[in-house]
């Protein structure tokens, strides 16, 4: 059973080790928990998962081998730890309800009638009688099986909570969809992945008090020695450029919410505007954007190489706005975006593209396949996975 949950964890691309399964093993072996599902399933959880964009795939992973019912083919009654659904019975069910169950043939009975039940559901099909519960089961609540009922050993199966609280168990309960790898980004997700752009340094006044030398002091000198040292911070320092309007303002939300995590997450940023494809000049103040621009050979120049360079946007025009001069479809552009994108790169070592549309789109706008050769194919998509991975990029 346990060498199962390991290959399907290998299977759902979740990066587990031999090293990891051992400890696991051994962590059973000393019984450093109870022997029920919710201290297994946290045990398990935190020998075996080291990010938390695979805590969805764990929960589903989890959920096939040891519940049992979304792959029941290959599951015996033997694979069904019925011992630990006892000790939460004992825990939440009433003196009443465990007689009846001990009436009703215990726990060993009811998984054998539930997988009895499993197996007739597949051949015969879900039903469509009227008076059917979930899964074709008796409507009424006396049936043990399905959501809806009122049975002491009822199963919940495709619910997404209980309406009496009783279930043994709760086959499928997720609740980290939302940090799955392949989803877009919220402001808390944004930030996790952003904190891989530090770079610690302690400079400046000495504000902070250091904890370990005073204590080390005190002990050589038999008085109180306090000790102080610059605040630690991230030295890094960010130069963003988000395109503005157009196609791009379908993206504003996702836009909004990276913008104020890079504002939390880097101490020292910089940020213009642009529309489509960086030309001659940029801006500030969008309200004020035909009136207060900004020479961008002047920005350029203004800040030093060691800056880390960023742009958002979705690349989504005519290539000729890239690619010639007077390709705007704003001004007149004397140079190429093109040029301007290439003096970037010359300047700037570390330089990456953020496109808020999803990465399947890609291939069918010619524009973004442009800039992807402009940047030096280092465009990632505003997914978790793809901010991860252009963090990782600027950070070598």
């Amino acid at each position: 059973m346990f060498m199962r949950f390991f290959t399907e964890l290998r299977e759902a691309k979740v990066p587990v080790t031999l090293k990891e399964y051992l400890m696991l093993m051994e962590a059973l072996d000393k019984v450093v928990i109870e022997r029920n599902v919710d201290d297994f399933y946290y045990l398990s959880r935190s020998a075996l998962v080291k990010d938390e964009k695979n805590l969805d795939k764990f929960d589903q992973v989890f959920s096939h081998v040891f519940k049992g019912l979304e792959k029941v083919d290959g599951i015996g009654v033997a694979d069904i730890p019925a011992e630990w659904l006892k000790r939460i019975s004992d825990k939440f069910l009433t003196d009443e309800e465990k007689a009846q169950i001990e009436a009703m043939g215990g726990f060993d009975k009811l998984m054998e009638a539930l997988a009895e039940q499993m197996r007739k559901q597949r051949e015969e099909g879900d039903g469509d009688g009227e008076g059917k519960g979930q899964n074709g089961q008796k409507g009424d609540g006396s049936s043990p099986f399905g959501a809806n009922g009122y049975h002491p050993e009822g199963i919940r199966i495709g619910q997404d909570k209980g309406r009496h609280g009783k279930a043994v168990k709760v086959w499928d309960k997720r609740e980290y969809k939302n940090l799955d790898d392949s989803v877009e980004l919220g402001t808390r997700n944004i930030k996790v992945a952003l904190r891989r752009l530090r770079k610690w340094v302690r400079e400046g006044a000495a504000e902070e008090l250091d904890m370990n030398a005073t204590i080390k002091g005190t002990a050589e000198k038999g008085y109180l020695d306090i000790n102080m040292r610059p605040e630690r911070r991230n030295k890094i320092s960010v130069l963003i450029f988000f395109d503005i309007g157009g196609s791009m303002d379908s993206h504003i939300r996702i836009c909004e919410e990276l913008f104020s995590a890079a504002r939390t997450e880097f101490k020292n940023m910089e940020f213009y505007y642009f529309h489509n494809c960086l030309y001659e000049s940029v801006w500030k103040d969008n309200r004020r954007r035909h009136a207060e621009k900004l020479n961008t050979y002047d920005v350029l120049h203004k800040f030093s190489s060691d800056y880390k360079v960023i742009f958002v946007g979705d690349a989504t025009m005519s290539p000729y706005e890239i690619t010639y001069p007077g390709g705007s479809v704003e001004h007149w552009n004397e140079e190429a975006g093109a040029i301007w994108m290439d003096r970037v790169a010359n300047i700037y070592e570390s330089m990456v593209w953020l496109n808020p549309t999803a990465e399947r789109h890609w291939d069918y706008t010619p524009s973004i396949e442009v800039m992807k050769q402009l940047v030096g194919d280092r465009m990632f998509p505003l997914t978790i996975e793809g901010l991860d991975k252009a963090m990782r990029e600027l950070a070598r």
